[in-house]
């Protein structure tokens, strides 16, 4: 009995748990390797797949990038693919898979220990766009709260990031009936994108979102006037920008026009539409 006993004592996970990898052998335990996916060339060739409108194939080529990262224990990797992946299908309108990577790209931050990093704010932004898309709004006010106490405690922000920022969570407070907050949101937003190289795009969605502001608190009669200047302002930041007529610019004009529409620029509204559609087919 003693020697069984002793037997047992030297007995470890290790000699009854499977190994990590039944085809490696790994044992138990241990770290596996990390091998890093190349982010930089995914995103690249993504961007070339949605400059196309090639939805489908943007998420093929995701998905199996984002196979390739799990499998190598990449989780820089991954959230990165995550963050892809959120916008991705908020763009298609894909509300369960848009929110299962938002969940995904959160639980990696906490593992990672990124909570206080550039990458955790840029995260919060993303996750939180995409929880405003789909009407998640108090869900979404919580993460842009995270994202703002982020951004605006690194030194040297960039401004691009900050404007991001302050446009979308203006959005969410409009959303949740908060029209001053929102409209001091886009006003940061505004000086923010007045500081970024081709940031009249962004300007030009910013006077848009304040018009629509507007529109929901003071109503069209009232807010008529506040609401035809921003969009007269909007249609010169779009048509004198000297930004290079590329993919995301069609982006932007594709954005926009509906909104042009609404107010009755129906001009406006065809020009924008046309101008990105000839991007798109590259004609």
């Amino acid at each position: 009995m003693k020697n069984d006993q002793n037997k047992n004592a030297f007995i470890g996970p290790e000699d009854y748990a499977e190994p990590r990898c039944l085809l490696c052998d790994e044992p138990y335990g241990k770290e596996p390797e990390v091998r890093s996916v190349p982010i930089r060339r995914i995103i690249e060739k993504n961007d070339e797949y949605l400059a196309k409108q090639d939805y489908d194939g943007a998420e093929r080529h995701l998905l199996y990038w984002m196979e390739e990262a799990r499998l190598g224990n990449d989780k820089r990797g991954m959230l990165a693919i995550a963050n892809e992946l959120i916008g991705h299908y908020r763009k298609c309108g894909n509300r369960a898979k848009a929110l299962e990577n938002v969940d995904l790209a959160l639980s990696l931050l906490d593992r990672l220990g990124f909570d206080d990093s550039q990458t955790a704010g840029t995260t919060y932004v993303n996750c939180a766009t995409a929880c405003n898309a789909f009407s998640e709004n108090n869900r979404a006010i919580e993460l842009f709260a995270k994202a703002r106490t982020v951004y605006e405690n690194i030194p040297g922000i960039s401004p691009a990031l900050l404007g991001g920022l302050y446009n979308n969570m203006g959005l969410c407070q409009k959303a949740l009936g908060l029209y001053g907050d929102a409209l001091e949101s886009f006003e940061k937003a505004d000086g923010c994108m007045a500081k970024v190289e081709f940031g009249e795009l962004e300007r030009a969605i910013t006077c848009l979102n304040v018009a629509d502001a507007i529109a929901a608190e003071k109503g069209m009669e009232e807010g008529e006037q506040e609401i035809y200047s921003l969009l007269d302002k909007a249609c010169d930041y779009l048509k004198n920008s000297v930004a290079p007529r590329d993919g995301y610019y069609a982006f932007v004009c594709e954005k926009c026009a509906p909104v042009f529409g609404y107010y009755g620029y129906f001009l406006a509204a065809d020009e924008f539409a046309n101008e990105a559609k000839r991007i798109y087919e590259g004609t």
